[in-house]
């Protein structure tokens, strides 16, 4: 019975996690809720990974033909400098450019920020400063394609998924806020969002890799670990295809109020 309560717990955790990865909610800032509200506590020390790299499937799953269609025009763009392949070489070296702040920052002070900024007053604040960045650009309309790109946007948007190692700060909500900001259509900021996201979920899973190997709790908890897994990929899949369609509609509002919900429920019960 234990083991199958565990399974099921993991399994809900995962898709959990999955299901408000993609969205601009802070995944993170909901696990913290429901273990603090059922005091469901996650043991070992790999789940945070696993899930993460579930929804990183999930993303390059969806966005395959884009990924294939960069890889072969950068490299073309390389061998041949046709003017054709310059866009997509480009994009390709923003989000380099993009990726390095939140890279170095998370390396060198991940564990700093953890420490400093835990706790629910964290995480109220954060969603409620959530909810005021989706608020105000809600209604914005970008005309910034993938080729109108440039190093300031790169740069700015690189800037924006640093404070996302803040716990309770939603790393696409961060990004995609910063990159409408900056001028770039739904589309485009949600590519450019999703696609800064795979050289960070894969450059945590690298570095975390000896721990999970290693993970004392690995062996007792593979099956709960599989579920989560599994549950995190289906979720973050369909999740992410339901964001798509809301920014295709402009429908930011709706991501603002639940964050100001759930500020609100925090501070008035959690705290």
């Amino acid at each position: 019975m234990e083991t199958w309560w565990e399974i099921l717990r993991y399994a809900f955790l995962g898709f959990l996690q999955g299901a408000t990865e993609p969205i601009p909610v802070s995944s993170s800032g909901h696990l913290v809720i429901v273990q603090h509200l059922f005091g469901m506590e996650i043991e070992g020390l790999s789940f945070e990974v696993l899930v993460n790299f579930a929804s990183l499937l999930a993303v390059l799953v969806i966005y395959r033909q884009d990924i294939v269609r960069l890889s072969v025009n950068g490299w073309g763009y390389i061998r041949t400098r046709e003017a054709a392949y310059r866009p997509d070489f480009m994009f390709i070296v923003y989000l380099i450019i993009g990726t390095i702040p939140a890279a170095v920052v998370g390396v060198l002070l991940n564990d700093v920020i953890a420490e400093q900024f835990k706790g629910t007053l964290t995480l109220a604040v954060a969603l409620l400063a959530t909810a005021v960045a989706l608020w105000i650009i809600r209604n914005r309309r970008g005309r910034k394609n993938d080729q109108d790109l440039s190093l300031q946007d790169a740069v700015i948007v690189g800037l924006a998924q640093t404070i996302a190692l803040i716990p309770g700060v939603s790393r696409s909500g961060a990004t995609i806020v910063a990159a409408m900001g900056r001028g770039m259509k739904q589309e485009t900021a949600l590519r450019f969002s999703f696609f800064l996201y795979i050289p960070v979920s894969l450059g945590g899973m690298v570095l975390e890799a000896g721990s999970i190997l290693k993970d004392p709790d690995l062996n007792r908890l593979l099956i709960p670990y599989l579920a989560a897994f599994l549950c995190a990929l289906v979720a973050s899949y369909f999740s992410l295809r339901w964001f798509m369609n809301i920014m295709r509609k402009g429908n930011l509002n709706i991501f603002a109020v639940y964050c100001l919900l759930l500020s609100l429920f925090i501070f008035l019960f959690l705290m």
